[in-house]
Parts: C-alpha cells; structure tokens; sequence
C-alpha cells in the first residue's frame, strides 16, 4: 500500500534558525516559506536525492504545532509522510484493518497541493502518519 517516504517533518521552535542550519552548515537546499492557514503552520522543504525534511513552525495561536513545542521545547520528529496511489483506497483499507483516521476522515489538502490524510500515532507504535496522494 505505501509507497515512498515523501518527507520526515520535524518541529521547530525557530524557523529561520532552522533553514539557516541545513542551509549553511548541511549545505542542502532549503525552500522559502509557506504558510498553511488551514493546517496551522509555516512549512520549509529541505530537498535531499531520495526524500524531503519539511521544517514545520507555528502559525497562529491554535496550531498543533504549537502544543507539539510545548511538549518539546527544542523541537523534534512530528512526523512521517509515504506515498499513496490512491489516498481513499488506503483509508479505507487502513481504516478496515484498525487504524485510526486523524480529522473528518476526508483528505485535505496539503503543503505539496495534493490529498493528504493523518493516522493516529498510538496505531504506529507512537509515530504520527501521514499519507500523501502520489
């Protein structure tokens, strides 16, 4: 069902901190940012060969992310992202298997422009899931 790791994203209490540190001192490619209203957050992509890091940040008061650097001030791994083929073929199957769908259940849509769905973590040994459209 899954395909490729699309990205690991990880919290962090200062973003341009953040680029700045895969920028200079990793010599990778880091994106501008991008708010996501919808989700809560500022989002920067850091482009490796074989996958992304999607740098998340607070936006606005009620961002999930938020309450993820409450917990962890320095930040740290919120989650991981694998392709799908088809996002409501897997949610229906994972849901059919147990897993538990985070949200209304329907995909929305994410920082890439495509579907996108979350899988509770207490389902994946305490990882946050989530499942892109490819």
């Amino acid at each position: 069902m899954i395909g490729r790791l699309n990205h690991i994203a990880i919290a962090v209490p200062d973003l341009s901190a953040a680029a700045a540190k895969y920028r200079d001192t990793l010599g990778a490619t880091v994106s501008a940012p991008l708010d996501l209203p919808s989700h809560g957050v500022t989002t920067i992509f850091v482009e490796l060969p074989n996958t992304k890091i999607e740098l998340l940040h607070p936006l606005g008061d009620k961002s999930p992310i938020q309450a993820f650097l409450d917990r962890n001030a320095s930040g740290g791994i919120h989650h991981v992202c694998f392709e799908v083929d088809d996002i409501i073929a897997a949610r229906d199957q994972l849901k059919a298997d147990g897993a538990r769908v985070l949200g209304s259940g329907n995909p929305e849509t994410g920082a890439h422009g495509k579907p996108v769905l979350f899988l509770h973590p207490k389902d994946f040994f305490g990882t946050l899931i989530e499942i892109e459209q490819a």
